[in-house]
């Protein structure tokens, strides 16, 4: 996908457009990079990731494939937000979303609400008749007899 040097460095092309086009053949090349590396693992593969991770595989690679698509419209003279896939890309990002609200969900501490009330169980004093009426400290004088 190497843009010929003759037609980066024509005369009819300014400058700032030639710095445009080599940071877009560099992305290009990083798009193209992990495109090789995605289409190298198998499907089986993919199989055994949990469900969650599946989807935002799924969802990372329709969401760049139809990014590339709206840059495809671009470049054809075609304005990409009066087309169709303008609403695909707003689909595509509520999933995301909801798939993100699903992570955060289980990365957010869980409460254990039977040590969170024996917590406050113990924290708080009541006071009872047996409290009333023996310290805490034991007694050092007194000694009990065994029979």
């Amino acid at each position: 996908m190497e843009m010929s040097e003759d037609y980066m460095n024509t005369e009819e092309n300014p400058t700032e457009i030639h710095d445009y086009l080599a940071a877009f053949e560099k992305s290009l090349g990083s798009v193209n990079e992990m495109l090789k590396t995605m289409m190298l693992v198998s499907r089986s593969d993919l199989q055994k990731l949990e469900p969650l991770e599946q989807a935002k595989l799924d969802l990372v690679s329709v969401y760049t494939l139809n990014s590339v698509f709206w840059v495809y419209l671009a470049t054809q003279g075609i304005n990409p937000k009066e087309h169709p896939v303008k609403h695909e890309l707003e689909r595509i990002r509520t999933y995301m979303n909801k798939v993100k609200e699903i992570t955060d969900k289980q990365k957010a501490s869980k409460l254990d609400k039977g040590a969170a009330s024996r917590f406050v169980r113990n924290a708080l004093w009541e006071p009872n008749a047996e409290n009333e009426h023996t310290s805490k400290t034991p007694n050092k004088g007194k000694k009990r007899k065994m029979d």
